[in-house]
């Protein structure tokens, strides 16, 4: 069984990746491949009618791993991994993250969750961006890529199902700001799923 997976996540076509993370007792809304070493599944979720679950698998040494969720704190540790190479460019993209959190509405009805869970319309929104940050592509265990995309995962999630969230917003701003790694790691795990 592990090698039909392997071969599943191996293929390049929609119906095979989505196959690669079908998970028993979870509804695989949508699946999509990002720079041939993720894939991330978007599940349907119980916290509310439009709640969405991330998981993702990660290719390592010619491998797909298990299905896993991304935790904050994944994301934190490798922010302060591109922070303590590339500094100012690090702050300067945790501020677009910051921006994108401002602007980032809750998903209220199916066509809005439709278009905005979907892959070609997510990398179109954020093309500058992905140039713009490219030199931090090799730093961290995180393509730039996987990390835009999963942020705004995280922050539609966290806005879908209560609009007041702030868990992720605090933790771009403590990373920002350069707090100690014992507070960040406190925000990166408080009330995450």
């Amino acid at each position: 069984m592990a090698s039909k997976i392997q071969e599943l996540c191996n293929s390049n076509k929609k119906e095979d990746i989505f196959k690669c993370m079908e998970l028993e007792n979870f509804k695989l809304l949508k699946a999509f491949k990002v720079n041939g070493k993720y894939i991330i599944g978007l599940y349907q979720g119980t916290l509310s009618t439009y709640d969405i679950l991330i998981k993702y698998r990660q290719k390592e040494d010619g491998k797909w791993s298990r299905i896993r969720t991304p935790k904050h704190t994944h994301w934190a540790v490798d922010i302060l991994m591109k922070m303590q190479t590339e500094r100012n460019k690090t702050k300067e993209f945790l501020d677009f993250l910051l921006n994108r959190w401002n602007k980032i509405e809750p998903i209220t009805n199916e066509k809005d969750r439709q278009n905005r869970l979907n892959i070609e319309y997510l990398i179109n929104n954020y093309k500058d961006e992905l140039e713009k940050y490219t030199s931090l592509n090799n730093k961290g265990e995180y393509s730039i890529k996987f990390l835009i995309l999963l942020a705004e995962l995280l922050m539609i999630q966290e806005k879908t199902n209560r609009e007041d969230a702030y868990m992720f917003k605090n933790l771009l701003e403590s990373l920002k700001e350069g707090k100690s790694i014992f507070k960040i790691i406190s925000i990166a795990t408080h009330n995450g799923r």
